[in-house]
C-alpha cells in the first residue's frame, strides 16, 4: 500500500533534513564543476569496463538494448529529480525527498541502503584498479588500491572545492578521450586495422551472436548496464553544496541526454561492432580486460593502448572520488534529520573546510572490501561488487520515482501553478513518475 498522509509542499524545506551543528556543508561547487561532472563524472568502471563484461555475457545485441533501455530510464529519472533538487536543494537528495514526499520509513532504510550502495562502489572501484593494472603487471594488485584509497580520502577531506576541481579535470580526460575513442572505433570497423579488413557487421553474424546467452544473457546485461548508469542519480547530492543550484541544476540535468547518447550509447555500438563477444580474456574469474583498450590495440597500436588503459585507470578513480563524496554527504544528511537523526550525530560534525571527516572515515572503511581479491580473484569479486550496486541503483531509481509522483500530487492538489516550479520537465509529465515506478519494479 502507498501512504497516503499530507504532502505540503510549501512546507518541504521545512521538513527536509537541516543541520543540526554549526558551519555544515559549504556551497562551494561552481557552475563549471558540476556541468562537468554532470557530463563525465560518473563514466568509470561500468563504461570502460563492464562493457566487456556485457559482450561476453550477452552478445552486441543485447548489450546494445539494455544500454539503451536503461539509457531512457536514467534520463527520465534524472529530470523528476532534478524538479526536486532545484526547488529543494539539501544535503541527502532524493532520500531527503523519499522521506518527505512518500514515507518517512521508506526513506531511511533507502537512505541506509543508497550509503552502502556508494560505500560498495568505492571498493568496487579500488578492485577495478587491480583489473587495469593487470594490462601491464600481475604482481601485487593490492597495492594501487591502497594507493588509490589513501588519495581519495586526502583530497575528499581537504575542502570540497579540491574533490571539485579534480572531479573537473579527471572528467575531461574521460571526455576527450571518449571523443578519441568514437573516432578510432569508426576507423577499426572501416579497415583500419591491423588485418586491413573491413569489420563491418561481421561480429553481429559469428557464432552465438548476436544474443549470446538467451534471455538469461538479456537479464545479466540489464543489470550491469544498471551499474553503468549508476551514479547519475548522485547528480542531485551535489545541489547541496552547489552554488545557486535553482540555475545550476536544471542546467546538469539537460547534460544527461547528450551524455547518455554520445558516451554511452554511442560507444557501446562501436564496442559490439569491432569487438567479438568471445575475445580471449574479455571477461573470467580472474580478469575483465576493456573494450576500449582492445579497440586500440585492434588499431595496431600498443602505446594507444596503454594510453587508453592509463585514461580508465584515472577513470576508476573518479569514479571512485564520485561514489566516496557521495556517500559521505548521505550518511551526513542522515544524521542531520530532525528532531532524531537518522544515523549517530558524530557523522553531522564538519571540519572548518566544511567536510564531515568523520562521514568520510565511515564511507572510506567498506573499502576494505577491495582486499579480498587476494583471496577471491579480482574478477570475481568486481562482479559481485558491481551486482550488488546495480540492484541498489535500481531501488534510488524507483524511490525518485515515487517521491517525485508525491511531490506533483501535493503541488497541483494544493492548487500552485506549474509556472511556480523553478524547473519543470514539462513533457515528462504525468506519465513520468509512473513510469519510472514501473519499469523500476519489473
Amino acid at each position: 500500500m502507498i501512504p497516503e498522509q499530507d504532502v505540503n509542499a510549501n512546507d518541504a524545506e521545512v521538513a527536509l533534513p537541516q543541520p543540526l551543528v554549526r558551519g555544515g556543508l559549504h556551497r562551494s561547487l561552481s557552475a563549471r564543476q558540476v556541468q562537468m561532472i554532470a557530463i563525465g563524472g560518473t563514466i568509470g568502471t561500468g563504461l570502460f569496463l563492464g562493457t566487456g563484461r556485457s559482450l561476453a555475457q550477452g552478445g552486441p545485441a543485447s548489450m546494445l538494448i539494455c544500454y539503451g533501455i536503461v539509457g531512457f530510464i536514467v534520463y527520465v529519472t534524472l529530470l523528476l529529480l532534478g524538479e526536486m533538487a532545484t526547488q529543494y536543494p539539501v544535503a541527502g537528495s532524493f532520500n531527503a525527498y523519499a522521506t518527505r514526499f512518500f514515507s518517512p520509513s521508506f526513506g531511511f532504510a533507502l537512505s541506509w541502503n543508497y550509503w552502502f550502495n556508494d560505500a560498495v562502489s568505492v571498493a568496487s572501484d579500488l578492485t577495478a584498479a587491480q583489473l587495469v593494472l593487470q594490462f601491464w603487471t600481475t604482481s601485487y594488485p593490492w597495492v594501487v588500491s591502497l594507493l588509490f584509497w589513501v588519495f581519495l580520502v586526502s583530497v575528499n577531506a581537504s575542502h570540497v572545492k579540491a574533490y571539485g576541481e579534480l572531479e573537473y579535470w579527471l572528467s575531461f580526460l574521460k571526455v576527450a578521450t571518449i571523443v578519441v575513442f568514437i573516432i578510432v572505433g569508426i576507423l577499426v570497423n572501416v579497415g583500419v586495422n591491423e588485418s586491413h579488413t573491413y569489420i563491418g557487421t561481421h561480429n553481429w553474424h559469428i557464432p552465438g551472436a548476436p544474443f549470446v546467452g538467451g534471455f538469461g544473457g538479456f537479464a545479466k546485461v540489464f543489470v550491469t548496464a544498471s551499474f553503468a548508469y549508476g551514479g547519475t542519480e548522485s547528480l542531485g547530492i551535489t545541489a547541496g553544496e552547489t552554488k545557486n543550484p535553482s540555475q545550476n541544476m536544471p542546467k546538469v540535468v539537460k547534460f544527461v541526454f547528450w551524455r547518455i547518447l554520445l558516451f554511452y550509447i554511442l560507444s557501446i555500438l562501436l564496442i559490439g561492432l569491432n569487438v567479438p563477444w568471445d575475445y580471449p580474456n574479455l571477461s573470467n574469474k580472474t580478469t575483465t580486460t576493456s573494450s576500449f583498450t582492445i579497440v586500440f590495440t585492434l588499431a595496431g597500436s600498443t602505446v594507444a593502448a596503454s594510453f587508453m588503459n592509463t585514461v580508465i585507470l584515472t577513470s576508476v578513480l573518479s569514479a571512485g572520488n564520485h561514489a566516496l563524496f557521495a556517500g559521505t554527504r548521505v550518511l551526513y544528511g542522515l544524521s542531520v534529520v530532525g528532531p532524531i537523526p537518522h544515523a549517530p550525530r558524530i557523522f553531522s560534525r564538519t571540519t572548518r573546510a566544511g567536510v564531515p571527516l568523520y562521514a568520510l572515515l565511515a564511507t572510506s572503511s567498506i573499502s576494505v572490501l577491495c582486499l579480498g581479491s587476494s583471496y577471491i580473484g579480482s574478477g570475481q569479486l568486481w562482479g559481485w561488487l558491481q551486482n550488488i550496486v546495480g540492484v541498489s541503483n535500481q531501488i534510488a531509481w524507483l524511490s525518485i520515482g515515487l517521491a517525485s509522483w508525491r511531490f506533483r500530487k501535493a503541488w497541483i492538489r494544493q492548487g500552485r501553478s506549474l509556472d511556480e516550479m523553478k524547473f519543470r520537465a514539462s513533457w515528462t509529465w504525468p506519465w513520468g513518475p509512473y513510469f519510472v515506478v514501473r519499469v523500476s519494479i519489473c
